[in-house]
Parts: C-alpha cells; structure tokens; sequence
C-alpha cells in the first residue's frame, strides 16, 4: 500500500510557495502534508494531497514544473520509541529511508531565515506558536 506524492520544484522567493498554495485552495485540492527544502535558488516542496491527478493539473496550469511518486505513510503511535521502531524494522531489512515526513497534524514545523520576526507577525493572528516546553 502506499501513497502518491507529487514534487513541485519552486523558486526561492517569498510568495511562489503561496501562489501554489492558493492555487490548490482555488481548485479544491486539500494539502495532508508537505515538506519543503531548500536547493539554493529553486527549493522542493513534496505534498501529500487529497487528489494527486488534479493537483498536477492545477501545477501544470500555473506553469510549475512537478513529478509525482510513491511513497509510504505509516500511521506511528504517539508514544515513546514509536518512530524508531518502524525504522528498526526496515533498517533490519537493509531499507534506507531517504527522506520523511509528517502529514496531517496540529503542530507544523518551519525552518525560516529570520524566527523573531516569523514569531512577532503570527503572534499577531489567531496562529497558536508552540515552544519546546509544550512538546513535553
């Protein structure tokens, strides 16, 4: 069993993650998960989303260039030694796991260049931060 992700590659530049965002908004395409990098210029962002045949569509029509690939998605106990367990599982099999990421959550982590000012705009908006003391 596994799931279709699709990769968009997408500029570095404030609003060209938007611009997909709204786009899948506009054409009901409902985001489950993503995970964006940076590769200097141009970063990858992976989605996880309700209707990947259509979301590719929406990128293609809004000029982005996309892939779309299988992956798996596990659903992890929220308990100690849960995520290690599954990766002792494929790691007993000689399975590397490339890369991961979460889906559907209350807490999204964002790496961005500058925190305090990151922080001080979604303070300012119904947006709940977490610190590291509400992850105990």
């Amino acid at each position: 069993m596994s799931v279709k992700q699709i990769s968009v590659f997408v500029e570095s530049k404030p609003g060209h993650l938007l611009r997909v965002l709204d786009s899948f908004a506009e054409n009901g395409v409902s985001v489950r998960g993503y995970s964006a990098s940076d590769t200097g210029d141009y970063g990858i962002v992976r989605f996880v989303v309700n209707d990947p045949e259509h979301a590719l569509q929406v990128l293609s029509d809004i000029g982005f260039a996309a892939t779309q690939t299988e992956i798996l998605c596990i659903k992890l106990e929220d308990k100690p030694g849960e995520l290690a367990r599954v990766i002792k599982v494929l790691s007993d099999c000689d399975i590397n796991v490339n890369y991961s990421y979460s889906l559907i959550s209350t807490y999204i982590c964002m790496s961005v260049q500058d925190i305090a000012e990151a922080e001080a705009e979604l303070a300012r908006q119904p947006i709940e931060l977490i610190s590291q003391a509400d992850l105990l």
